[in-house]
């Protein structure tokens, strides 16, 4: 099995913003056999590696985006345009997708609702081979209630036993978790409010314990504070949004519930839109500062913050997950901190600690390269020159496009070439 070596000036390993400078990681197949300084890592690289050197830049885990809607297409309807698509041509978008995630160093990422199984097909096709991407953890249809929040792809149920049968259903199509909408959203017109609880606690706990008895986490959308409640009674693994939206429109976080999920551990990946400045500046800065005030306090208080986008949502782009991870500088997290939150956090989040998240022996080689230091500014992030997902090296089309790149990127491409 052949080895790749990657050496780079900067090396952020993980954990806690542990660091070298000048690193290296060597990786063999799909895995990664050393990380950490040059010297120790060169040791162990056969001696007809292929090697692929970058001084000036800095090498991380791959990131992940905990929260994406491949089969939407980010427009100003993707509602219509799923509902208007067949599967062939909505599986080539979503192909599309899936590959700009991968160009913003992505290569992890959870699919949280699609239609028919079609993120199932597409994580098989990346995991073969065939299609360019990150790693998919797919929910298949989430669970909603009759008419409820994303009826249309196809996970409408009432009661508790049709929500246990639509888990295995789910599993049995090849469902890695089990998503649950809680409460109501904005994307799905005329149906229930966005703060309006969808199942009752009971019903919830149901949902929890069959997919765990079948080996799957839930993850619960749930932006309204009794819907928040009623999934964290039931047990579920993480909370999506947690806005803690009320009947009257505003946010009123409950310190109770908040104390629960804090000692519950409970991940909470609040999915803000990439394009969070335009929301700031079109409500204007004191209503900004009251909506964020929540997400401020929970970071504030240490709830297990994870990252992601909303992907495929009106105009919440695939690959916006750098411009997620600053709203989380602007409610002032530290840079080191935020980075964990797209690597080792999520990465537990998921389930996958241990797999990857991290620069580490025996870890699955998601890595990325990129120009600058994170830990100085995070928009270091978005000028990406390498990505390996599951050990595959892919080089992104910008990093070709940028002058001062041109030379080591051909280099790298010749050095990929002699595979």
């Amino acid at each position: 099995m052949s080895q790749i070596l990657i050496t780079a000036g900067r090396m952020l390993l993980g954990p806690a913003g542990a660091h070298v400078r000048d690193g290296a990681v060597l990786v063999a197949g799909d895995a990664i056999v050393a990380a950490g300084a040059r010297e120790d890592v060169l040791a162990r690289a056969e001696p007809d590696c292929r090697t692929l050197d970058f001084p000036d830049a800095t090498v991380l885990p791959g990131l992940i985006d905990c929260h994406v809607h491949l089969a939407f297409d980010a427009g100003s309807d993707p509602v219509s345009t799923v509902s208007e698509s067949d599967d062939a041509t909505l599986l080539l978008g979503m192909a599309g997708r899936a590959r700009q995630l991968l160009d913003a160093g992505i290569t992890t990422v959870r699919d949280l609702g699609d239609r028919g199984g079609l993120t199932v097909r597409l994580r098989e096709a990346i995991g073969e081979g065939r299609v360019s991407g990150p790693r998919i953890l797919a929910a298949t249809a989430p669970l909603t209630a009759r008419k409820g929040h994303c009826w249309f792809l196809g996970g409408e149920v009432d009661g508790e036993a049709e929500i246990r049968e639509q888990i295995r259903y789910n599993a049995e199509a090849g469902a890695d978790v089990i998503k649950v909408m809680a409460t109501g959203g904005g994307l799905t017109r005329g149906g229930p409010a966005i703060w309006q609880p969808q199942f009752t606690a009971a019903e919830l706990a149901a949902a929890v314990d069959e997919a765990h008895r079948l080996g799957l986490p839930v993850a619960a959308h749930a932006h309204g504070v009794h819907g928040i409640a009623a999934a964290v009674t039931a047990g579920v693994d993480t909370i999506e949004h947690c806005s803690w939206m009320t009947e009257d429109g505003t946010s009123q976080l409950r310190e109770d519930l908040l104390a629960e999920i804090i000692s519950k551990r409970i991940p909470v990946c609040p999915a803000n839109h990439p394009n969070w400045r335009s929301f700031a500046k079109r409500v204007g800065p004191e209503k900004a500062a009251e909506l964020f005030a929540p997400m401020r306090t929970m970071a504030e208080k240490g709830v297990r913050l994870v990252a992601g986008t909303d992907a495929g949502v009106p105009r919440a782009v695939f690959g916006g997950l750098v411009s997620s991870l600053e709203f989380f500088e602007h409610l002032g997290v530290a840079r080191v901190h935020i980075i964990e939150m797209a690597t080792t956090e999520a990465a537990s989040a998921l389930g996958l600690d241990g797999r990857t998240g991290r620069l580490a022996e025996g870890h699955r080689a998601d890595i990325l390269v990129v120009d600058g230091d994170p830990l100085a500014a995070l928009d270091a992030l978005r000028a990406v020159r390498l990505v390996l997902a599951g050990g595959r090296p892919y080089i992104p089309e910008q990093a070709a496009l940028r002058g001062t790149q041109q030379q080591s990127v051909h280099e790298a491409t010749r050095a990929l070439a002699k595979d």
